[in-house]
């Protein structure tokens, strides 16, 4: 097999952190959360009190100590980031906040030291979960392997020790140990973890296996391939974690803005006091000048252009069951002009089911009657093919016969005597039919359409043929629609089924680019590619196989009902419901949001631009300044709050869709 993972060298990946950093790193995240919530209960326990004329040496306390729980630690990390000669908006707005309390604006102040310890937690707790997550995906492989030794022998080793070349025995209902070759033995393999099928696969020697994957009921002797450090699932957790460590262009610009805003406003700050003093004002009137500079220069109303809209949003497509991991992901949503959707569990809805029930002419049989009788020959099988028929027949209101002599040959189907006869159900390819040629065309019919072709033999005679798929969901081709009318483009489809299956499902929902049989790596390796293009894609997906793609993709969303637990993590957004409807909806919120973010960014900097003029080249009230100040911070959040309302969730657009 070739692959991306296999062209490009990966060193061994590191044995997993030990607990005791793990441990650190989730102490640290929840001890920010504490200094952002003690901040701003004890801001909202002040704010009463100041606002109704209180005590002042009561709120007056309450607003100290909201300053300094909240305000500490990035004060502590500015002056350290300072002493690298380096100065960051943390730093800035600590200043900008006790030069507001010196002139008696302690509650702009405060306002200020909430708002940036509630980020600097949000962003420590979800670095935390992230990390553990990404490394939780290594439990996908078993912890020991059955290795047989040259002279006939077995022992059990941990799984991580083995080597290419070493050989070991996968027993049924097993996780295989490594990736690696069947060289004896035939089974079924559950490999959705890594390829995203929804149906076991026959494996046969010969056939490659992955590490992590599931065996079913028969016995397989492997020949590792690659070392544990080397097999797709590590190189899955690598991948994950550089994506993740990745920064996005917008973060690095909006980096190189906030170290130039900060040296600015420093310099103007003390510009705008010691040149007064130079020429002859009073030290109180330089002063009270400079801090009123600092006052209608300091960037509350620009922190809060961005935060009200991003956060209603985030509040809104929460009670429509979307969960959105922070402000930053709502608006990357709002950037994408590509959409790229899995297959299996998120299209589908990842169980297979009986769409076709297709007797032989020559059966004499009606549909029931045929599956009855596959019903009563699949009962005592576990595997998800057989289940599907039971419970179409259970469906039908049918009561199959007693089956007796049952017998499962893994990768051929079972076997089973009901009311006399011999039943055979399993693969066309598998089993040789002997009824006549229009058997064989009910087949080739029904894998043409995609489905998984079921023959059924009565004493070696064909009788019928079931055809079973994943269920398509029923909001698929309108969310396929809108997400078009949204980008502009139709979205893509990445899945490692099958050509034909992924083809035919494509033309249902109106999908025309469509890659399938894809490996986790090469679902990465088209997203990389686009991105690289200049597309800005959004990637939806459930399974483990898809989180590379998820992490490499400008923003991912995952299913939430039966998304894996890496996928949940690694997406920046979760669709609880399984609602493919919503995706649309929230790509058209954080379009507004986005919208309303700049109208909030022209409004801020209009009364920062105004206020500042009139501070420079006249004398500008300070009552007038706060007023100024402090109305456009209302301004921009009242007008961020819009997205609260219910009706922002359903648009024009993503009517159709909901």
């Amino acid at each position: 097999m070739s692959s991306v993972l296999d062209q490009r060298p990966v060193p061994p990946a590191a044995d997993p952190p030990p607990a005791a950093p793990r441990r650190r790193t989730r102490v640290l995240a929840l001890s920010e959360a504490r200094r952002a919530l003690a901040s701003l209960i004890l801001f909202l326990l002040a704010l009463p009190g100041y606002l109704a004329g209180g005590p002042s040496w009561l709120w007056g306390a309450l607003f100290a100590a909201a300053y300094i729980a909240g305000g500490w630690e990035p004060g502590r990390e500015g002056l350290k980031a300072l002493r690298d000669k380096t100065l960051d908006v943390d730093l800035l707005m600590i200043v900008a906040a006790l030069g507001a309390a010196a002139i008696g604006q302690v509650l702009d102040g405060a306002l200020l030291i909430v708002i940036f310890a509630t980020s600097g937690a949000l962003e420590a707790i979800a670095t935390a979960r992230t990390a553990d997550s990404v490394r939780g995906l290594l439990d996908l492989a078993p912890t020991t392997a059955t290795r047989l030794l040259p002279g006939g022998g077995e022992e059990a080793v941990p799984a991580d020790t083995l080597a290419a070349g070493d050989t070991i025995l996968v027993r049924p209902g097993e996780r295989i140990g490594a990736d690696g070759q069947v060289i004896d033995g035939a089974s079924d393999v559950d490999q959705a973890t890594v390829t995203g099928e929804p149906l076991p696969v026959a494996k046969q020697m010969g056939d490659e296996v992955f590490a992590g994957t599931v065996n079913g009921a028969g016995a397989l002797r492997v020949l590792v391939q690659r070392d544990p450090s080397d097999s797709v699932i590590a190189r899955i957790v690598k991948m994950v974690e550089e994506a993740s460590e990745t920064k996005a262009p917008t973060q690095l610009f909006m980096e190189k803005i906030e170290q130039r805003y900060s040296i600015g406003m420093v310099i103007a700050t003390l510009a705008v006091f010691a040149i007064p003093l130079a020429f002859g004002d009073e030290l109180s009137s330089a002063l009270l000048r400079a801090m009123t500079f600092m006052i209608v220069a300091s960037p509350c109303a620009v922190v809060l252009s961005t935060m009200p809209p991003l956060l209603s949003a985030i509040a809104n497509a929460g009670r429509h069951g979307v969960l959105a991991k922070s402000a930053v992901v709502i608006e990357r949503l709002g950037q994408i002009d590509a959409v790229a959707l899995d297959k299996t569990g998120t299209l589908t809805e990842g169980t297979p089911h009986v769409t076709d029930i297709q007797p032989a002419p020559a059966s004499g049989l009606d549909g029931d009657e045929l599956l009855t009788l596959a019903a009563a020959a699949e009962h005592s099988s576990e595997h998800p093919l057989a289940r599907a028929v039971v419970a179409a027949a259970r469906e039908r209101g049918l009561t199959p016969a007693e089956a007796t002599d049952f017998t499962s040959e893994p990768g051929a189907g079972v076997t089973a005597t009901v009311s006399g006869r011999i039943i055979q159900i399993g693969s066309p390819t598998r089993l040789a039919i002997t009824g006549d040629a229009a058997t064989g065309n009910l087949v080739q019919a029904l894998e043409d359409q995609g489905r998984t072709a079921v023959l059924v033999l009565r004493d070696g005679a064909a009788i019928g043929v079931l055809g079973i798929s994943d269920r398509l969901r029923p909001d698929a081709k309108t969310t396929v629609a809108a997400l078009a009318t949204l980008t502009g483009h139709p979205p893509a489809l990445l899945t490692g089924d099958n050509e034909r299956a992924a083809r035919h499902l494509a033309a249902e929902v109106g999908i025309t680019d469509v890659r399938a049989g894809l490996l986790p790596q090469d679902k990465a390796a088209a997203v990389q590619g686009w991105e690289t293009d200049g597309r800005k894609v959004l990637v939806v997906g459930d399974g483990v196989n898809d989180a590379p793609a998820l992490a490499a993709a400008h923003t991912g969303i995952a299913m939430g009902k039966a998304g894996s637990d890496l996928a949940l993590e690694t997406a920046d957004a979760v669709v609880v419901r399984d609602e493919l409807a919503a995706i649309p909806a929230i790509v058209d919120l954080a379009r507004r949001a986005r919208r309303l973010v700049i109208q909030n960014l022209v409004i801020a900097m209009t009364f920062i631009t105004v206020l500042v003029t009139w501070d420079l080249i006249g004398t500008l009230p300070l009552p007038l300044g706060v007023a100024g100040h402090e109305g456009s911070t209302v301004i921009v959040g009242l007008n961020g709050l819009r997205l609260l309302r219910e009706r922002a969730w359903t648009s024009p657009l993503t009517q159709g869709a909901s």
